[in-house]
């Protein structure tokens, strides 16, 4: 081989060489990055499906009905009907549609007609209920009242309902720090009535149940969204 073509096979070799190094650590480059981003869509997707729930307009309703309700400041006030609807600033059908992603956690503790004393069924499943915390800060206590008789004794029957629920829970854990957490509103009949498909939820009686039936009742779950 000529001394003129050992040197131009030498030049060749260093444009080759190089631009395939190069090409190489492009590749790798390219596949990391790839790598990077799927492992960051991962971390979105799993930001989004949280974020389905704890959706801004619930994150509102929860915000507005925490003040509300004590929950903010520690007041451990409860709320009555009409604050509800001002509250919450959605039809009775539209409050209950938010808190159907919560059927796998809330409980509905049912109670006898015109009763407000919890039963050992109802005992056991807010105590259930309330152990299921899960790193969640308010615990949400929602009762209510058939429609059967007076407005203002149904309001009064459904507020009794709430507080039944969180004497109970001060009495079983002795916490004093538990009020702080727990939200009361007694929504009577005028507000947010329960269809009978809440009677497929969790709820402490076994048997047959009716839209009369679970609106004796109080829902209960721990709201684990960020407000």
């Amino acid at each position: 081989m000529s001394p003129g073509m050992r040197t131009a096979g030498l030049a060749v070799l260093g444009i080759v060489i190089p631009s395939t190094m190069v090409v190489v650590w492009m590749g790798r480059a390219e596949r990391e990055m790839k790598a990077a981003s799927d492992a960051t869509a991962d971390v979105a997707l799993a930001s989004a499906s949280e974020d389905d729930y704890c959706s801004p307009r619930l994150k509102t309703v929860l915000r507005r009905v925490a003040g509300a309700c004590g929950l903010i400041d520690g007041a451990g006030r409860g709320c009555k009907p009409g604050d509800a609807k001002n509250v919450a600033a959605l039809s009775g059908d539209d409050f209950n549609t938010l808190f159907v992603p919560l059927a796998h956690r809330a409980s509905i503790v049912q109670f006898d007609a015109e009763q407000v004393d919890l039963d050992e069924r109802g005992k056991s499943l807010v105590e259930s209920a309330w152990s299921e915390q899960r790193g969640a800060s308010f615990f949400f206590v929602v009762a209510r009242a058939s429609p059967d008789g007076n407005a203002a004794f149904n309001q009064k029957l459904s507020q009794q309902r709430a507080e039944s629920v969180l004497n109970h829970l001060d009495q079983r854990f002795q916490d004093p720090d538990l009020r702080g957490s727990v939200g009361l509103l007694w929504l009577g009949e005028e507000y947010a009535q329960l269809d009978e498909k809440f009677c497929e939820w969790r709820r402490s009686r076994e048997e047959d149940c009716t839209t009369k039936d679970i609106n004796r009742s109080a829902f209960v779950a721990w709201i684990d969204c960020q407000i």
